[in-house]
């Protein structure tokens, strides 16, 4: 899988790359360098980081599908225990 970045983000990540190349080797690489790494870094080293991606968000979504039942829970038949809870007087029955 190749992973593509818009043009924009490449122009936008080659400033951060060459300086880390200037401030950590002390070598100077232009912009055409800089995209080249970054090509490089896309094809080795990203699909590993989208396949870690992935798999966190399935691992997230996995967790809250499980947990559904606790989330998404609705007492039934409660009027009656909730009403007696607040005290809420009932009318009397006058059908006797």
């Amino acid at each position: 899988m190749d992973i593509k970045l818009t043009p924009d983000t490449e122009k936008r990540l080659a400033g951060p790359i060459q300086r880390f190349v200037a401030e950590e080797y002390g070598e100077s690489i232009g912009e055409l360098g800089a995209g080249n790494f970054l090509r490089f870094c896309l094809k080795e080293i990203g699909p590993a980081i989208y396949n870690q991606a992935i798999s966190d968000a399935q691992g997230c979504l996995q967790e809250r599908v499980t947990d559904l039942e606790n989330i998404c829970f609705a007492e039934e038949t409660s009027y009656w225990g909730t009403a007696a809870k607040k005290g809420i007087q009932r009318k009397p029955d006058h059908r006797r």
